[in-house]
């Protein structure tokens, strides 16, 4: 009868996936169908319910819709021009200067908004006329946007290392904002080494340099947008507050920059709200369905059958982990990041814990494994928006973004078999 389940629950939801039902219904009706193969419907429907409405009361979870927020308010405040004017200034010098422009500034506004889509649609909609300007290829250009913006998704604050944090059953969130940085900054610079050889092939032009005042005006402008990732994570690093309060505090810093950058109407509020809203009620949603989901496996003993299977096949943690990998990126190819990291991760997680695999360290992996996903057709959503705000078909960006994967590819391998690494700075600040 378990196997039977197992199929039941795995069958109807790639079933319901294929033919468009939206990700969390088809969470949510796989695991109930799955649950009447055991039980009778009444206690089906009340367990699942009960499981969704446990699953969505966490403290940690507050933390999502004040950082949808602040990442809301931010992209239109005018945030994003003032960090790519000094992404400019740092690293504009460099020959085809505007590849590196763009990625430095995913990598800030991405960190700051903990958004992709956001930080893909506003840098993209900033540098995408700027680089055709300049007579850059406009496939590469996209490539270049659409896969650095990931790079936010691992630099904190990061809506999804807070959601690994509730599918894991409480690793530090603080600990995971701190172990996000490397491998963060590495992503940030592969891609800028897939960009420097492009542009030493092609010949890019480099930016014309800036006077001494307006550079020291464009820092000036710079810092307070800047100053938001030292007081949120400096806070959480102190003690002076938790991940979720700081969130708010984000929220509170992002409506004050408004006031003085000017570029936020009053009238805008509704709007910014409702969107925001918007995508919480989606993350919420998935989060719901996901945690009932995830109960039935729990029920089933799928995490242990998964464990007892992995560990069965090799006692390797490098076989084990290269096998995860592969799995991890193939899923991400075809589902979103939010749902992938509440399913997998109470699946995987003990696999890995068996191989002494740090749980901080595999909430970087998965993540980084998924958000390789979010660039990857068939459902990227993430390649989706950035060919849209290029104005560009999706198979002639194809080829473009190969030497871009490599490279996400390699940063992937370092950071899977490089614990020291990821853990170096959680670690000299003891969490």
């Amino acid at each position: 009868m378990e196997t039977f389940s197992i199929v039941i629950l795995v069958v109807s939801f790639i079933f319901l996936l294929l033919r468009g039902v939206p990700v969390a219904y088809s969470i949510g009706i796989s695991a109930i169908l799955t649950l009447l193969t055991t039980v009778d419907p009444i206690a089906a429907f009340t367990t699942i319910a009960q499981r969704m409405a446990t699953g969505l009361d966490s403290f940690s979870l507050l933390a999502i819709p004040m950082f949808v927020l602040a990442g809301q308010i931010m992209n239109k405040g005018g945030i994003a021009f003032r960090l790519i004017e000094f992404a400019k200034l740092l690293v504009g010098w460099f020959p085809g200067g505007l590849f590196f422009v763009n990625i430095f500034s995913n990598m800030l506004f991405g960190s700051i908004s903990g958004s992709a889509i956001a930080s893909v649609s506003a840098i993209g909609g900033f540098m995408g006329p700027l680089m055709k300007k300049e007579g850059y290829d406009e496939k590469l250009s996209a490539s270049t946007n659409i896969t650095s913006s990931v790079t936010g998704l691992l630099i904190p604050p990061s809506n999804v290392l807070i959601v690994y944090s509730l599918a894991s059953g409480g690793v530090s969130i603080g600990a995971l904002f701190m172990a996000g940085y490397v491998p963060g900054i590495l992503l940030g610079v592969g891609l800028m080494l897939i960009s420097a050889y492009f542009a030493k092939k092609y010949k890019y032009p480099i930016i014309k340099g800036t006077a001494l005042k307006k550079a020291f005006k464009t820092t000036v402008n710079a810092i307070p947008s800047l100053s938001l990732l030292f007081v949120i994570i400096g806070g959480i690093v102190s003690g002076i507050f938790t991940a979720t309060e700081a969130s708010g505090i984000a929220v509170v810093y992002a409506l004050f920059l408004t006031m003085i950058y000017k570029e936020l109407k009053i009238s805008d509020i509704p709007q910014i709200l409702l969107d925001a809203s918007k995508t919480t009620a989606i993350v919420v949603l998935l989060v719901g369905a996901s945690m009932g989901m995830s109960w039935v496996m729990s029920y089933l003993n799928i995490p242990q059958t998964v464990t007892e299977s992995l560990l069965s096949f090799s006692d390797s943690k490098i076989v084990i982990l290269l096998l995860i990998t592969f799995i991890l990126l193939f899923v991400g190819t075809f589902m979103d990041i939010t749902p992938a990291v509440l399913i997998f991760t109470p699946i995987f997680l003990p696999v890995v814990i068996e191989l002494g695999v740090d749980p901080i360290h595999f909430g970087i992996i998965l993540i980084l494994n998924l958000s390789i996903g979010l660039v990857t057709p068939p459902v990227g959503t993430v390649l989706f928006v950035g060919a849209s705000i290029a104005k560009i078909k999706i198979e002639n960006l194809f080829k473009s973004m190969l030497p871009y994967y490599l490279a996400m590819i390699i940063v992937l391998l370092v950071i899977t078999f490089s614990e020291d690494l990821v853990l170096f700075i959680p670690r000299t600040f003891g969490m």
